[in-house]
């Protein structure tokens, strides 16, 4: 431990963020990071304490403490206080596939779960992180690391989102030859079209591509696996090895209520998935994508897709964003119900609501309400929404809580756009259909516990279409166990 007072000295810094007036009239990252000196004083708030959480990963009731990936947290952090980064480049990639993902979209677990908590404001681990891997990018360090034997195993990975690269990425390096399938016309998945740009750039991706392709994974685009479409699931049992199924939780869950075929009404990914495609492809100029401009919005659904579409619509000159939860607003401090190291149940206001607020005046959000019923024009276009208030109260005979209409308190808003951001139910049915595994009742893929070979023999299964809709960070964690189990399936062991 290099500062055994650091955190003591040092108070909590982090990047400097474009103001939310100004950042709203672009796409592009808005965060600058600290200087170099800067960041290594951060990195000297680091305790190195004891029980490190930040590095445990473990659940704690429910949820997860401490980052998956099991990064080493401490060590990282004291590397960055005395400079040395090359070496705590070194020591982030013996755990980590894709630091620059993570250091830019990832909420953060190693933080929540930081000892400082305790009295003080937690290390500013993620954007040490940051630090490290774009201190690598630019003097050179991450450089192709192509395998020197290849073993002759041929490996199919069908999707390309963080769980399928992060397969692929170790897989090859271990010397199997690894095609990735895609079906959307870039590589990336939920990285390339369920985040905006302003929190992932794209070129951040496409960075990252062109090592794994130096290094010799095949990525092959718009080719979706189904019966008798593109390419067959027998096809690729065939001609591969082994399959990794890595394509999501993919299912969007629906609001069923009447109006819902109005026009207008879309799911948040498909509407973030045409603002990026759109951007990507001609800087919104061919128009193609789901325009905001000058209509109220109303975003149904609490998350960071939520979030990231209030966003967006903002970006796109909405005229009014609401946000609808259901569940009642989180407290703004930890309760005693609640205490550390335990993942924080507290009320965040992330990017787009802070942009809501600068722009509208208020908070977007109107917690405990639902919409009960979508109002249409005389043209099937959809223009208000009946909300409903919500409260909870005990089922007696399950004894669950339940979030229940309040009779007689019904109102109507605006709304010329609707935004469906209420999460995932699972795996879509032609992709399991076609390989004919077995899947979980809430249609994830089955594997046993902590394995992740399904009841095909031969074909595998990674990320949230095997635990189901979750962070990037867990989806890395869930490929790189995925490619040791692969591995070890093709050696008869595995040194990944």
């Amino acid at each position: 431990m290099g500062k055994p007072t650091g955190f003591l000295e040092y108070k909590r810094e982090t990047a400097k963020v474009e103001a939310p007036k100004d950042r709203i009239k672009h796409f592009n990252e808005f965060r600058t990071p600290l200087k170099k000196e800067e960041q290594q004083k951060q990195g000297a708030r680091c305790m190195e304490c004891g029980v490190p959480f930040c590095q445990a990963g473990t659940m704690i009731a429910g949820m997860a403490s401490g980052c998956p990936l099991h990064n080493l947290v401490p060590e990282l952090n004291d590397l960055v206080y005395h400079g040395n980064w090359e070496q705590a480049y070194t020591r982030l990639t013996k755990t980590h596939c894709f630091p620059e993902f993570t250091c830019r979209v990832c909420p953060a677990l190693c933080e929540a779960a930081c000892t400082c908590n305790l009295d003080s404001q937690p290390v500013s681990t993620k954007e040490n992180e940051r630090a490290i891997i774009e201190t690598a990018y630019a003097n050179g360090w991450v450089t192709p690391r192509i395998p020197k034997v290849r073993t002759g195993k041929k490996v199919a990975v069908v999707g390309s989102g963080p769980s399928g690269l992060a397969t692929a990425m170790q897989l090859n390096r271990r010397g199997h030859q690894v095609t990735v399938f895609e079906r959307k016309d870039r590589i990336g998945g939920l990285l390339r079209y369920g985040i905006p740009n302003m929190k992932l750039d794209k070129s951040v991706i496409d960075r990252r591509i062109k090592l794994m392709e130096e290094e010799g994974v095949v990525f092959k685009t718009g080719v979706d696996v189904d019966i008798g479409k593109d390419i067959t699931a027998k096809e690729l049992q065939k001609d591969f090895d082994r399959i990794v199924l890595c394509c999501g939780a993919s299912n969007p869950r629906d609001i069923k209520v009447p109006g819902r075929e109005a026009n207008n009404i879309f799911f948040a990914v498909d509407y973030l998935s045409s603002i990026t495609k759109s951007l990507l492809d001609s800087n919104f100029k061919d128009k193609n994508f789901v325009s905001a401009k000058g209509k109220h919005v109303v975003v149904i659904g609490g998350g960071d897709t939520g979030n990231d579409c209030v966003g967006t619509a903002i970006r796109l000159g909405a005229k009014s964003v609401t946000q609808l939860e259901m569940m009642p607003k989180a407290p703004d401090e930890r309760t005693e119900m609640n205490p550390w190291p335990e993942w924080p149940r507290i009320c965040k206001t992330d990017y787009g609501q802070e942009e809501a607020i600068a722009v509208f005046g208020h908070d977007p959000r109107i917690y405990q309400t639902t919409v009960t019923e979508f109002i249409k024009d005389d043209k099937g276009n959809v223009q208000k929404a009946k909300l409903v208030k919500l409260e909870p109260k005990k089922d007696e005979k399950t004894g669950r809580m339940n979030m229940v209409p309040v009779e007689g308190s019904e109102t109507i808003i605006e709304a010329q756009l609707v935004l469906i951001a209420a999460g995932f139910l699972g795996s879509q049915k032609y992709v399991t259909d076609a390989f004919k595994v077995d899947l979980t009742p809430r249609t994830n893929v089955a594997t046993k516990p902590d394995q992740y070979e399904t009841s095909v023999p031969g074909v595998f299964t990674a990320g949230d279409m095997h635990r189901g809709q979750s962070l990037v960070v867990w989806a890395i964690r869930e490929g790189r166990k995925a490619a040791e189990a692969v591995d070890a399936s093709l050696m008869g062991y595995s040194n990944l």
